[in-house]
């Protein structure tokens, strides 16, 4: 199954660029996937296990990196936007 996740990154820092520059680096690096940014929030797409699994990784990494921040995902089974 293929799932399409909009997900948005809110560092808890008056700094926030760098982090989310840092996720969004983050969740390229998964070649299975379809990624593009957008203003406000980053579109991931492709098979569900893999895709859940990259976006489950990727907000580890940039906490460990960045530290914190709320992300608000949208997750929307069998549908693709990319």
């Amino acid at each position: 199954m293929i799932v399409t996740i909009d997900i948005s990154m809110y560092p808890n820092k008056d700094e926030f660029i760098e982090p989310i520059n840092g996720f969004i680096k983050i969740i390229n690096t998964f070649p299975e996937i379809k990624v593009k940014t957008f203003p406000t929030s980053t579109v991931i797409q492709g098979e569900y296990a893999y895709t859940m699994k990259a976006a489950q990784v990727a907000i580890s990494e940039a906490h460990t990196k960045y530290d914190k921040a709320v992300y608000v995902m949208k997750v929307i089974p069998d549908y693709e936007a990319l």
